[in-house]
């Protein structure tokens, strides 16, 4: 097909596209928009290529170099692969882990990442059929691969997918692999002569089908967390379990069976593997109680007490409880970080009688709740803060076991969970059953999740938070946006205050500035491919907005901490939270002059 737009950049990377692809419905939508001549659609689809990071990859799906499609997956895997070879030779060796969820496409995808590293004589383990995201950090240490892979957009609507890359340490990759894989996908976009051939993976004695040894080995692994064999049996506790329509629910059945619980009640309409998502507006259980209706009315009419749900790749965990009142509870993050943090500490002294904790670590997130921090000073482990983002707790993690030293426990407040170190990302599965037996020791003992949370916060100080955020499909006014506050009404300065509230020390990662620190400079890795600012008060609030990687969004955290003796009642802190917050939205955020777009739910 001859065309020309008078682009010539345009029209050479149209040629590449139409000669490299081979899948005839993304190849006909490309033909359709030369046919129709729309030139700026052409421009967005081809001369927009996703930018590969640190979370690899993740956009809708659809044609061209800016979505995620069949050739962009040969193209990301053979600049992976490439990579590879060059910085790990060893991989011909060791070889790469490949797994993938019940999305559109994501099987397809998986098999044409394979039939790369195939092709540079890499052995390949590939899962057989759909898996959590957790199974394959698990896998890539447990058969000493390089590298593993994991198909997935996570909880993203269905329209999306993603290429998520760990390495050789079963944590997700950091700079400068970002950097070098990127380098190396824009050096080998042509697709290697067998590359569509996904009909040879069968015959290819590289190719290894791991999924039930990986399986079996992470719930037998599992059981090491497990700590109260002899009372799970019996707890009369009922649990209501959703996979929201993603691949959690026979992994949820199995951790269940890996610590003697009797079989939870599923949510049926949820169970099968759905790449639709028929019954959630959108898939994630971290948009509370309107992703749960049909998990509430299941435990209702079953007469169950909590709730456990997966979101569609089941590495995160939202629970609910249902209160005296009737209601229910929708955990936040950092309620059930510190619900953990507390358990998991407690659970490693049962087990560990005469350890101090001097060489025990736990991890949070920058932007998640400090409960762990005021835990630490009481209980004597030791308690880290990162960058956002589990890759960076994972491989912090790491460093600190190479020292032989332990991890228990790290979480982010997007209901991330990390329990123990079988796993060096956040692992849903793991977090099921930990769960249900923190739920099952807690009712043994006339408590409930809600009343042991209020006990932590009586004997840790009040941590009290309020994090949501606005939508924006718009980069440049985010920027405008951020930029507006590093220069705040034209001072050439940070703000000094929100409305009545003084701001003491402003942190800005993005700049490299910190003014809590002597030289000015932060103590946290800075970066300036995305937004992030944290303003610390006067009274002790501290509240963080920054840009989302894979969302078109901006989010917002605050955590107002009350030391136990504070004399504030828990109602007082919400209370003086929430006007800060409203104060943040009206003057630093600005929606109606920025156009954003509130959470709806």
């Amino acid at each position: 097909m001859s065309f020309s737009t008078g682009d010539s950049v345009l029209d050479s990377t149209l040629t590449d596209w139409l000669r490299w692809d081979q899948n005839p419905e993304s190849k006909s939508f490309i033909q359709k928009l030369v046919e129709s001549n729309n030139v700026d659609e052409l421009r967005n689809r081809l001369l927009k290529r996703m930018e590969f990071g640190t979370a690899g990859l993740r956009a809708k799906m659809g044609a061209g170099n800016s979505m995620m499609n069949d050739l962009t997956i040969i193209q990301t895997s053979q600049g992976l692969a490439m990579y590879l070879v060059s910085s790990s030779p060893h991989v011909i060796q060791k070889g790469v882990m490949i797994g993938f969820d019940a999305r559109h496409n994501s099987q397809r995808f998986a098999q044409l990442a394979a039939i790369a590293f195939l092709q540079k004589n890499i052995p390949v383990y590939l899962f057989s059929q759909i898996c959590p995201t957790p199974f394959v950090p698990y896998a890539t240490v447990k058969l000493g691969c390089v590298c593993g892979i994991m198909v997935t957009a996570s909880h993203n609507p269905k329209e999306d997918n993603g290429y998520k890359v760990y390495w050789e340490n079963g944590a997700q990759i950091i700079s400068p692999h970002d950097k070098g894989i990127s380098k190396s996908i824009t050096e080998n976009q042509e697709p290697w002569p067998e590359a569509w051939k996904t009909d040879s993976l069968d015959s290819n004695p590289l190719l290894k089908q791991p999924f039930e040894e990986i399986k079996s080995s992470y719930f037998q692994e599992l059981q090491k967390i497990c700590f109260f064999k002899e009372l799970n049996p019996s707890s009369p506790l009922k649990f209501t379990y959703t996979a929201m329509h993603g691949v959690g629910y026979q992994f949820a059945v199995s951790a269940f069976e890996a610590f003697h619980f009797k079989p939870f009640t599923p949510v049926l309409e949820q169970i099968v593997p759905d790449p639709e998502f028929p019954t959630v507006k959108f898939p994630n259980p971290e948009e509370g109680k309107s992703a749960l209706d049909y998990a509430m009315k299941t435990a209702d009419e079953n007469h169950s007490m909590v709730i456990l749900a997966n979101d569609p790749d089941a590495d995160r965990l939202a629970v609910a409880e249902k209160q005296p009142s009737g209601e229910w509870h929708v955990f936040t993050g950092n309620e059930l970080g510190a619900l953990f943090g507390w358990w998991l500490w407690f659970t490693f002294k049962k087990a560990n009688p005469t350890e101090t904790g001097a060489d025990v670590y736990m991890f949070a997130s920058t932007v998640s709740s400090k409960i762990l921090h005021s835990m630490s000073k009481k209980e004597g482990f030791n308690y880290e803060e990162t960058l956002t983002g589990f890759k960076w707790m994972g491989n912090r993690s790491h460093t600190v076991i190479q020292e032989k030293k332990r991890v228990v426990f790290a979480f982010e407040e997007a209901i991330g969970f990390m329990c123990g170190s079988m796993v060096l990302d956040k692992d849903g599965v793991s977090a099921v059953a930990v769960c249900a037996e923190m739920a099952t020791y807690l009712y043994h003992n006339n408590l409930t999740i809600m009343k042991q949370l209020d006990k932590i916060y009586e004997m840790y100080g009040y941590h009290v938070s309020n994090n949501s955020y606005f939508i924006c499909h718009h980069p440049p006014t985010i920027k405008s946006l951020f930029d507006n506050l590093r220069n705040y009404e034209g001072s050439g300065k940070y703000p000094s205050s929100c409305g009545p509230y003084e701001i003491k020390h402003v942190r800005d990662l993005t700049a490299g500035y910190d003014s809590s620190q002597p030289d000015g400079k932060p103590i946290l890795p800075t970066s300036k491919s995305s937004q992030m600012i944290t303003f610390s008060f006067v009274n002790g609030c501290v509240l963080t907005m920054r840009t989302s990687g894979t969302e078109p969004k901006i989010k917002y955290y605050s955590e107002y901490v009350a030391e136990p003796d504070s004399g504030k009642s828990k109602k007082e802190i919400e209370d003086e939270l929430a006007d800060i917050v409203q104060h943040f939205i009206d003057r630093f955020l600005q929606p109606e002059k920025y156009n954003l777009i509130a959470r709806t739910s």
